[in-house]
């Protein structure tokens, strides 16, 4: 097992996480975090700037209830439930992946609005996928064989979301760390989904390492992200080494 170096420099990596320790939800809760994604009482407004392409988010709300994070999808398709809604546990106490990020807000967003024949029959793996929810969103969609996969910490997390969501014969947890070996239960997949997963960066060779050795040049990748400070330029310095890239409707790159 990979365990990463947390003593190394990361800005103010710990103390957002000693906050979130304090109030797991408070990234939905604090406008300044979330401008122009989703407001406080849970609806979507615009951004002023361009490139968050908040209206990925299109009619997208949320309710807390007895500690459990509901999210609403809205769509066109009739063979799925009208909102798509994601249940969620999140818990601060494993670090920052316990959370609910808006990055994941948005990919999952995009995914129900391509729809249910855009995933279907393909084995599609999530990466860093913390609470579970973009993986949880394409299990609710339909036919396709989905793996979330994170850290051990995260594992108990993401079990539990897959079973309040009643997704157990669709989605399946496994343990993935970055820069490691595929273990050899972890199928090659077709799609590669990945939210939020720039922001420690001396994890950032590792994730490399990672998207590398799952891809191949068939294997589509939907990497989604918010841009927070310079290093998020070394990693994308370090990933043009093996990938190129093109922005669709915001989501920023998809890898190819």
């Amino acid at each position: 097992m990979l365990e990463l170096d947390k003593s190394l420099p990361c800005g103010d990596i710990a103390r957002e996480e000693e906050l979130d320790y304090v109030d797991p939800l408070r990234h939905l809760k604090d406008d300044s975090e979330l401008e122009g994604i989703i407001s406080a009482d849970g609806l979507t407004r615009p951004s002023a700037s361009a490139s968050e392409l908040l209206t990925a988010l299109p009619e997208q709300s949320h309710s807390v209830e007895d500690g459990i994070l509901k999210l609403s999808f809205s769509h066109q398709w009739n063979s799925i439930p009208r909102p798509l809604s994601i249940s969620l546990v999140v818990d601060a106490s494993p670090g920052c992946g316990g959370l609910a990020w808006p990055a994941g807000q948005i990919l999952a967003n995009y995914l129900v609005q391509k729809g249910p024949s855009y995933i279907q029959g393909k084995k599609i793996l999530e990466l860093g996928s913390g609470t579970g929810l973009v993986g949880l969103a394409v299990g609710a969609l339909g036919d396709a064989e989905v793996l979330i996969t994170d850290q051990a910490p995260l594992l108990p997390i993401m079990q539990r979301n897959v079973s309040l969501n009643g997704l157990q014969d669709r989605v399946r947890v496994a343990e993935l760390n970055w820069g490691s070996p595929i273990p050899s239960d972890i199928p090659f997949p077709d799609i590669i989904l990945a939210a939020d997963c720039v922001y420690f960066e001396p994890a950032f060779p590792l994730l490399v390492q990672t998207l590398s050795d799952l891809s191949n040049s068939e294997t589509e990748i939907l990497f989604c992200y918010k841009k927070r400070r310079k290093a998020d330029k070394r990693f994308f310095t370090m990933l043009k080494k093996a990938f190129a890239w093109k922005e669709v409707k915001g989501l920023e790159p998809l890898l190819y």
